[in-house]
């Protein structure tokens, strides 16, 4: 009998102790999901800032360094002249909807400078008849250009199977590894275009860019699972070995 005993507060012991181990390693995971979240509106906050920040000429800035990532998603306004010959199409990228196209992505050398900025121009359709097929992007080789965007890092990249890519369509853009190709300094930012080039004809690339997206939700919703999946454990934890007992034994 007293063995009995000394194998149920042993067994008692053991639940109660994963009982205990399971609801903090739950809880733990909850607050850090609100962590993340607060994270992350901390930096929607910022974004929103830096885009209500005045225009960065980049022209006036003194060197490719200066070009400081406490810019990014300003806006910006910059002089310069295209290098058509270094276009570069991203394919698999999508804009308002699930037609597959590519970002077309161009080298612009800054007016009266030897540096060169990479300006995602906007998006444009792929031919679904021959994927292979460099679209038609008017790009004047002559001439300086304005034009108006924000200050971005590059483009999000996607798998590849190669580690080095060349050629017009590629499904990633390494700035440096364009730089080699350029043969002059790239900067380690990108400008995305939002308006048309002034002057220039029309390009025919759509640029309703999305904003970055920071996806607090997400974490809200993953703290929420975490929180009841602890309140879980303890629920069953007081049915099983403590309301449940008490209602056999008053029986």
């Amino acid at each position: 009998m007293a063995e009995t005993v000394a194998s149920r507060r042993r067994r008692a012991g053991v639940v109660l102790a994963a009982t205990l181990v399971g609801m903090a390693v739950t809880a733990s995971l909850g607050r850090w999901q609100l962590d993340r979240a607060a994270q992350k509106e901390a930096l929607q906050s910022a974004l929103r800032t830096q885009a209500s920040l005045p225009a960065v000429a980049l022209n006036e800035v003194a060197a490719p360094l200066d070009a400081n990532p406490a810019w990014l998603h300003r806006p910006a306004v910059v002089r310069g002249r295209w290098l058509p010959e270094h276009t570069v199409y991203l394919d698999n990228r999508q804009m308002q909807g699930p037609q597959p196209g590519f970002f077309v992505l161009t080298a612009l050398r800054i007016d009266g400078r030897e540096e060169v900025i990479v300006v995602q121009r906007g998006w444009v359709a792929r031919d679904v008849a021959d994927r292979t097929r460099v679209p038609e992007v008017a790009t004047p080789g002559e001439g300086t250009v304005a034009l108006v965007g924000r200050i971005a890092p590059p483009p999000a990249k996607l798998y590849q199977f190669s580690a080095q890519e060349t050629g017009a369509i590629r499904q990633n853009l390494d700035l440096t590894q364009f730089a080699q190709e350029v043969r002059r300094p790239v900067w380690p930012v990108t400008l995305v275009q939002t308006e048309p080039a002034s002057p220039g004809a029309a390009d025919g690339l759509l640029r309703q860019w999305p904003e970055p997206s920071v996806d607090v939700h997400k974490h809200y919703g993953y703290a929420f699972q975490w929180f009841a999946l602890c309140a879980l454990m303890a629920g069953l934890y007081v049915w099983f070995q403590v309301l449940r007992p008490r209602r056999q034994r008053g029986a």
